[in-house]
């Protein structure tokens, strides 16, 4: 097994040169370590690389991890890049930087009602569910439009942009027609930065137009749990 840190260099060579095959500059995409059930150790090393940004998958295990241990003072920004419940909304509404995965306008509202009473702006994303998988978290294609518009009215709400998953599959190639599909929508709609691209994939998402990659194992290693 490769250290973090040299699994680092070789996903940061990737990043930027997959920016650059596309004609983008590598700047203009943003590395979100993802780092469910990952330890404290394993994110020490990350920071200790250079590793800035961190996305979670649980409100309350970022918390713990971040929060408790005083983490969150190392790092730029902490990201919800899982589904939220909206029991967690109270707890993850000003300690997350951005949430990734807002599907829905009874969550937008629930977020934005919680970010008024913090006297706060929450930063969004809208998660679409590009392939109309049932198994997926994400708003519709079709009635996506239509929850851009209502959350664009709601003041503690900053939307900056649209996430997804694509279709599982051992071929990134597969993932290019809905990271493409994604990108075209979010421009229809005045959108033009996208959360999308994980291990398997980052690097096609990337020549799509991803602003943020979210990968794991490609740092972390294969999980054991």
């Amino acid at each position: 097994m490769i250290s973090i840190s040299a699994a680092l260099d070789r996903v940061s060579d990737a990043i930027e040169k997959a920016a650059i095959r596309s004609g983008r500059s590598p700047g203009d995409v943003t590395l979100v370590a993802a780092s469910k059930t990952r330890d404290i150790p394993q994110i020490q090393a990350a920071i200790r690389w250079g590793v800035r940004i961190f996305g979670e998958n649980r409100v309350q295990e970022a918390r713990a991890k971040f929060v408790d241990s005083g983490l969150i003072h190392k790092i730029d920004a902490l990201h919800l890049i899982g589904p939220l419940q909206r029991n967690k909304v109270k707890k993850a509404v000003g300690v997350f930087d951005l949430i990734h995965s807002v599907d829905s306008l009874g969550l937008a509202e629930k977020i934005e009602k919680e970010a008024a009473r913090q006297g706060m702006t929450q930063a969004i994303l809208i998660e679409v569910n590009i392939a109309g998988e049932a198994s997926k978290h994400g708003i519709p294609v079709s009635e996506t439009p239509g929850l851009v518009k209502a959350v664009r009215t709601l003041p503690h709400l900053a939307l900056q942009g649209l996430m997804t998953l694509p279709p599982a599959s051992k071929d990134p190639e597969t993932a290019r027609p809905y990271f493409s599909k994604l990108r075209q929508l979010g421009q229809e709609l005045g959108l033009n930065k996208f959360s999308m691209g994980m291990s398997g994939d980052f690097e096609v998402a990337i020549e799509e137009g991803a602003s943020w990659v979210r990968p794991g194992t490609a740092i972390f290693g294969r999980r054991t749990e």
